[in-house]
């Protein structure tokens, strides 16, 4: 492709007066994808959440051996060696097969209460924003009663009332993760309730429903996949605490949370069966960080173009 071809393609994208639709929506995604690419750290925090996936997805050609079976006898808490990378558990397990399976129950868990939680928090704060008086009060308080107990706390409470298990920790935590979605929500519908734009719709004929779903709800998309991708650290440490104390993911799962807790009790002397499982949450949370700091910087529709 020559760079006139190039230079063209920019410009049509980079263009203040855009023909179509199309053209204006792809404006946006290329100059926002500017903006990400340029940041070095967020770029990093996308390769280590596509590695995530990658690893996800491959768990079954990459683990060299079964993350649930182990050669109790000659295989028990061995140290890292060129057999075992990062070594094996009190059972005999390779750490490094469970930690590529548990790849799998970290994303379970990120995308369902993603898929729970955030829904949940939009269609609270835009009816509550668009709507104010009496219901406005009302979802308002109810979003801050669960803000006002810690997070893990009030996740604790649920997992314990409704027993123990990976899917029992996931509606939990998503029970959990909706108020701050419906705050956002809130701000950004308060400061478009009023605008031009939504007059003019309203002047259109259109119902309350139809505003706040199909003109409210897509002006708060941006700000809420910030706030997912910020909290996805979050989610992941929650889980992580909840099989760690035996509420979440229950053995033989190869859950990171409930690979520290088994491994804790070898802490000092066989290091790497908590630490493994430690450091691959670490890293984790880190890219989601990372990718969310970018995401921030590159959907703010208050930054200038780079």
């Amino acid at each position: 492709m020559s760079a006139e071809t190039i230079q063209s393609r920019r410009d049509w994208l980079l263009s203040e007066r855009p023909a179509s639709r199309m053209q204006a929506r792809l404006g946006r995604a290329y100059v926002a994808w500017r903006r990400f690419s340029a940041n070095r750290l967020a770029f990093l925090g996308l390769l280590i959440i596509i590695a995530l996936l990658v690893v996800a997805a491959l768990a079954g050609v990459l683990a060299p051996y079964s993350p649930t079976f182990g050669d109790l006898k000659g295989s028990r808490l061995l140290a890292p060696s060129a057999e075992h990378w990062f070594g094996t558990d009190d059972l005999g397990r390779d750490i490094l097969s469970r930690i590529l399976y548990g790849s799998r129950w970290t994303l379970y868990v990120v995308i369902l209460v993603a898929i729970i939680a955030a829904p949940i928090g939009l269609l609270v704060g835009t009816v509550a924003g668009y709507a104010g008086g009496w219901i406005d009060a009302i979802l308002m308080r109810i979003t801050d009663i669960f803000l006002a107990f810690p997070k893990l706390i009030l996740a604790l409470a649920f997992v314990a009332a409704l027993g123990p298990g990976i899917e029992n920790a996931v509606l939990a935590i998503a029970i959990t993760s909706w108020p701050p979605y419906a705050r956002i929500a809130r701000a950004e519908t308060l400061t478009v309730r009023n605008s031009d734009y939504i007059k003019a719709v309203q002047l259109m004929g259109a119902s309350p429903f139809r505003i706040v779903l199909r003109h409210i709800m897509p002006l708060c998309i941006s700000s809420l996949i910030i706030r997912v991708t910020l909290d996805m650290a979050g989610i992941i440490l929650t889980a992580a605490g909840l099989g760690f104390l035996g509420l979440g993911a229950q053995p033989p799962l190869p859950e990171w949370g409930t690979m520290i807790a088994s491994g804790r009790r070898f802490v000092l002397d066989q290091w790497w069966v908590a630490g493994a499982p430690g450091f691959a949450i670490l890293i984790v949370s880190l890219g989601f960080n990372l990718l969310g700091d970018g995401l921030r910087d590159a959907l703010d529709p208050r930054s200038g173009d780079q």
